[in-house]
């Protein structure tokens, strides 16, 4: 849990994270699942019910996957992504280009990891306002690093785990167009229904993004 102190007349902002809240670690499985979230999103418009789009994803083996627990996997994971995003961004997200859908599952798996998102603003965004045009494993592994002083889970985890984690990470990166295959970040201009959607919900989620600014309902007018 990212919290944030002050700010304005109330002076600097402080921002820290609770400790004692481990993180999330669950995106081993999958990339991105832009795929996978374009055969749920539309059954959640239909039932409303993100526990009968779970029971519908599995019985049916709509995602295709080859084994069962792969299936149970893929289908909790996407889900549990989706989830994050309000009726809104769920309805704009089934009736989005490609583009769009990549952004919004970047927020969506932002929100639901909150490494993955601490990631994107401190170090993605960051090294982008920074005008350092790269991104690299290595920037990761600082990353890590610098957040296990505090999270004794992450200090617990194998090697192998944590670089299939970073992998992971740079593959979502990457499916998202935020990093080109040879690691430099891409500048990203959202769509006009993105901003809408995004702006209404919560504008702070502009900061998983490469952008200059917040962008608002009345300055992409």
């Amino acid at each position: 849990m990212l919290i944030r102190l002050g700010g304005g007349r109330d002076g600097p902002k402080i921002e820290f994270r609770m400790a004692d809240i481990p993180y999330k670690l669950s995106f081993t499985v999958g990339a991105l699942l832009v795929r996978e979230a374009v055969i749920a999103a539309p059954l959640y418009l239909e039932t409303r019910n993100w526990t009968m789009v779970r029971s519908l994803l599995d019985d049916d083996n709509l995602l295709q996957a080859r084994t069962d627990s792969t299936r149970r996997r893929i289908g909790r994971e996407v889900v549990q992504r989706l989830e994050s995003l309000t009726e809104a961004e769920v309805a704009l997200f089934v009736d989005s280009t490609a583009t769009e859908r990549g952004h919004l599952m970047w927020v969506a798996t932002c929100r639901t990891y909150d490494l993955i998102g601490e990631f994107a603003e401190n170090v993605l965004r960051e090294r982008f306002l920074l005008m350092i045009p790269t991104l690299a494993p290595p920037d990761f592994d600082n990353f890590f690093h610098s957040k296990s002083l505090w999270h004794e889970e992450l200090t617990e985890l194998a090697d192998s785990t944590r670089q299939r984690l970073r992998s992971n990470v740079f593959l979502m990166l990457r499916e998202a167009d935020l990093l080109s295959e040879i690691g430099e970040i891409a500048p990203t201009t959202l769509s006009q229904r993105v901003v809408d959607v995004l702006t209404d919900t919560n504008q702070n989620d502009f900061r998983f993004f490469p952008t200059h600014a917040a962008p608002t309902q009345e300055s992409v007018r």
